[in-house]
């Protein structure tokens, strides 16, 4: 319980500093240190980092550094992508979504190893980048609901680089579109019915915690490598999950009756 405990805390400081990694880090704990079922833990990631996210969000809030125009744009089709991505997730087994996840975790890598250009646009793009944050918006909540990803790796890219927003305020708002989308992707979660709710809260209270640390301390820290410390982190965590749920579809395949 140590090791998950402190597993909750560095999911709270990564969303406190990188807007991002809460997903990634929470469904590996809850699975591989606590031992919950696949699809259980997926949904009890999206409601601790649900939750997380929203209570992280309140300093961004309270410094006026949520754009809450791109929180409408991106969120709310968010939430119905969220909504069809956890419905699909009914019909996927569980390694196998697991698989997706891992690939995913690469793809979060490999946009932390080699930053996006984050610049601001031409204000004649506007009409052209608010289409395209829908359309992302779309995608992201679907990928949310169907690995229990908040999918902030990819949110904020597209908000400094579609929506022109500056960096903290990218994350900040980036914090209450992972807050929406988790809820919408957890009302529709097969999973949903399986979750400990005495973990969920001991997570939410620990990595809250984690997320007004990381708030406190994100200025100070060297934000490029930091993202790439994690980057490798990502990489390794992949790595061992794709050779673990291959290894079990091999075997299970193996095993099944001809």
């Amino acid at each position: 319980m140590i090791i998950a405990l402190l597993g909750a805390l560095c999911i709270g400081l990564s969303l406190g500093l990188l807007g991002s990694g809460g997903s990634i880090l929470t469904v590996p704990v809850l699975k591989y240190v606590l031992h919950h079922e696949n699809k259980a833990a997926m949904a009890e990631s999206l409601a601790i980092v649900g939750c997380i996210a929203l209570l992280g969000s309140i300093p961004y809030a309270m410094q006026r550094r949520i754009d809450w125009r791109s929180v409408l744009w991106f969120g709310v089709p968010g939430l119905a992508g969220a909504y069809a991505g956890a419905r699909l997730a009914e019909f996927v087994r569980g390694p196998v979504l697991l698989i997706v996840f891992a690939l995913l975790m690469l793809v979060a890598a490999a946009l932390m190893f080699k930053p996006l250009r984050l610049e601001q646009r031409d204000a004649n793009e506007r009409p052209r980048r608010t289409f395209r944050i829908i359309i992302d918006g779309l995608i992201v909540g679907a990928i949310t609901g169907l690995v229990g990803a908040g999918g902030g790796f990819l949110i904020i890219p597209a908000l400094v680089l579609l929506g022109g927003l500056p960096m903290h305020t990218a994350v900040g708002t980036s914090l209450v579109i992972i807050a929406l989308k988790s809820a919408s992707a957890f009302a529709g979660h097969p999973g949903a019915t399986g979750v400990d709710w005495r973990i969920v809260a001991m997570f939410i209270v620990v990595g809250a915690a984690g997320s007004f640390v990381g708030n406190a301390v994100g200025g100070r820290i060297n934000q490029r490598v930091l993202r790439q410390v994690f980057a490798a982190l990502l990489v390794v965590m992949a790595t061992w999950i794709l050779f673990t749920e291959i290894r079990n579809v091999v075997n299970a395949a193996m095993q099944s009756p001809t």
